[in-house]
This record gives structure tokens, sequence and C-alpha cells, in this order.
């Protein structure tokens, strides 16, 4: 029987800083996951450590936009139509946290996660001698027409307010910083304060290869088999079964799997997304992420070509892929950049893990000592992997909080 003093389930980007930030405080650590590290929704995302977020994103408001998607036509979002009834809810309350004064309280109660995201990976970027991933040139937002832009004022004005760097551009001046861009926008925002990384996967599996090199051990298992054998957790691994005084579940979408038998039950949706790797025609090329804001897609420099992310697609979570998407996007995205042959023979399915109110839940679950949640991080995983790391550490061994977590606490549901 092994035993340590904290289990963290999920290998993915959130479990495996929280992993690292706890063996770094000197605990006795034990990962795992039915996968390798950073194998799992953590792989597919722009690569962008974006310390600039303001605004979630949000149930559409223009009666065009909701047309465009109920028709199918919309390249930023599709559905399955039988899983509209059991995403209703959902949705419902996605609209309600849409509404302007809730937009801007979660713009303030996430504003410390994101302030600290750049720092909490500069750290452990150096730590993990990580640097051969990692762009320092931001990233830039297009926009085609005035009117799209005009509707970011409000997020620019909020940028300035809080002092996020970045710098609004004509077209030429976009071009400047991106010069294989096509000439089809009018309008840029070049987010300078972010970060951008080639490879996820590596980022992710460098962090573990810290973690193992403080201590820390991985292991394979399947979080499902998690228990209460008094005084301890337990779950089995491929080495045998793991006791522990604590246990965090760090699983993003597939945390319902083992909350829900325990009787934790939050609201948590998951917004299916997929990816394509593309070569990239002639000598274009691409130096930082960009997003055709019109179009809900981001352009992405990766190790393993030019990286074409979809909007979000709401369906069951292991429903069958149905990329459809990428069929509505490619002709804008082709318009904007040389984008060659598809480098895979098929797309990349994940799945990201929302609460309606665009915030993690990050803390102690309610009626369940020694069980720690965080999950729910969305569409911010990547950016928010070691700042969540550092916060759910520093509440577990007393230490004072770098924020106040109780505005990502699973209380908020339950009443």
């Amino acid at each position: 029987m092994a035993r340590v003093d904290v289990i963290v389930l999920g290998a993915g980007i959130v479990g495996t800083s929280i992993a690292l930030n706890l063996s770094k405080r000197g605990l006795a650590v034990a990962l795992v996951d039915r996968s390798g590290a950073g194998e799992g929704t953590s792989y597919g995302n722009t690569g962008i450590i974006e310390g600039n977020t303001i605004f979630p994103q949000v149930f559409p408001s223009d009666w065009r936009a909701l047309l465009r998607i109920a028709l199918k036509r919309a390249p930023e979002a599709n559905y399955h139509l039988t899983f509209l009834p059991i995403i209703a809810p959902w949705l419902a309350a996605f609209r309600a946290a849409s509404r302007p004064a809730k937009l801007l309280e979660t713009v303030h109660v996430m504003r410390p996660l994101f302030a600290r995201a750049v720092a909490e990976h500069e750290t452990l970027i150096g730590e993990a001698k990580a640097e051969r991933y990692v762009r320092r040139n931001g990233w830039l937002k297009l926009y085609r027409g005035d009117r799209s832009f005009a509707a970011q004022a409000r997020e620019l004005e909020l940028a300035s307010n809080l002092g996020i760097g970045n710098r609004v551009l004509d077209g030429e001046a976009a071009r400047a910083l991106e010069p294989s861009l096509n000439p089809i926008f009018r309008h840029a925002v070049h987010w300078t304060g972010a970060m951008s990384v080639s490879n996820p996967l590596a980022l992710t599996r460098a962090y573990s290869e810290r973690y193992a090199a403080l201590g820390g051990i991985t292991l394979t298992g399947d979080a499902r088999s998690l228990h209460r054998t008094e005084p301890h957790w337990r779950v089995d691994t491929a080495a045998g079964p793991l006791d522990a005084g604590d246990v965090i579940v760090a699983l993003g979408p597939w945390a319902p799997d083992v909350l829900s038998p325990l009787g934790v039950k939050l609201p948590l949706a998951v917004k299916r997304g997929y990816h394509r790797h593309f070569g990239a025609m002639g000598n274009s090329a691409l130096g930082r992420p960009v997003l055709d804001a019109e179009n809900g897609y981001c352009l992405a420099p990766m190790e393993q070509g030019i990286r074409l992310t979809t909007g979000a697609e709401f369906a069951a979570r292991d429903a069958a892929p149905t990329p459809v998407q990428f069929r509505r996007l490619l002709p804008a995205a082709r318009e904007l950049f040389a984008l060659g042959n598809p480098i895979e023979a098929q797309p990349w399915l994940g799945a990201r893990p929302c609460f309606a109110d665009s915030r993690p839940v990050i803390g102690r679950a309610p009626g369940h000592r020694g069980l720690w949640l965080a999950y729910g991080h969305g569409h911010w995983g990547l950016t928010l992997g070691p700042a969540t790391g550092r916060l759910i550490a520093e509440m577990m061994t007393g230490v004072a909080p770098f924020c106040d977590p109780k505005p990502y606490g699973a209380e908020r549901f339950l009443h």
C-alpha cells in the first residue's frame, strides 16, 4: 500500500501545474492519469498565454449572429440538435452571465488570476528549462470591418484602466508585424504582454519533468476508482492502491465522472473544439497567433505547422466528431493567409470544461474532507494552469493566497 500527502487526478496543464507547485512546497505528491501529461484537452489550444484577457466569451446578443448559428451557417459555433434540450439550462445561465453588469463583475473577479498568469508561467518555464517553446511577441486580433472594431471600444477602455498593454494598429501597421497576412482587414489590436508557445504538449511535459525532478511521482490509473477509506482517499493505479489525506480533482471535462458518484454535482458544460495543422504555401509564415474576430478562428504557428482552431461546438462530450466548422471557416482563413494542405488525416477534437459564469472552481469540495477541486477553466486552461497551481498550493499549505479564492469556490452554486 503506497501513501503520499496529496493525489492530483488529471495530468493536463492544470493538474501538472498543481502537482509541481505542491512538490516545490515539500509535499509528497502523486499525479494520476490514464494518459500521459498534457495529452488530453491541454493538447489542443491556440498556445496563447493571455494575461491580457478582459471579457470572457459571451452569448451572442446580435440577432443576425444567432440566426447564423441556428441555421448552422456560423463559422464560430456549431451544435447537435439532439443535445440542445440537455444544454438548454446551461445556455440560459450563460446568457444571464453575459449581461453587461455581470460581465463587468466577471472582469474584476477573474483579473487577479489573469494578472498572475504570465508571471507564473515565466517562473515554471525558467525552472523547467522550456524557453525553446516560448515567444514573447504578443498576439494579434484582426477586425475586417469598422463595426466589429468599434464593438471592442469597451474592452480597450478597460485595458487602459487596468494597465494591460496593447497597441491599436491599422491594417498596414499590422502587416508590418505579420507580412504574410493578406490586406483584407482594416484594424488590429496587438496585445503586447501576452506570450505564446509553439508546442503546448511539450510545455506541459516540460513542467511534468520538472515535477519529477523534485521527487514527484506519476502513475497510470483510473480516476473513477476514487473512494474514501477512512481516514484517507484511495485511487487504484497500475502500481496498486494509492492513499492520501488530500486529493485534487483537476480532470477538466472528465471531472463529473469522478465527482457525481460522490454527490458533488456542479453545473459544468463542455464546449467542444477542433484544430488541424496546415502547411504554409511558399514563403508564408506567422510569428505569433492571429485571431479573425468576425469569423471566430485563430491561426497559430506551431512546431507541427499552422494550427487552425475552430470556435465552440455544443454536443455531448463523447459524441462522434462533426468537424463541419472547417468547411465554413477555411475560405475565410485562406483569404487571410496562404494555408497549404492539411498535415494530419483528421482534425483533433477536444472538450473545454466551462461553467456558465466563466470562472473555474478552485478550492475545497463542499461536504468532503480532503477533497479539492480545480477545473472548469473553459478557454483558459493553458493560460491559468500555473496561477491555479500556485493558488491551490497556497490554500492547502496554509500560506496566505496571492488573491482571494472565494469567488472561485464551489459554494457559489449551492444557494
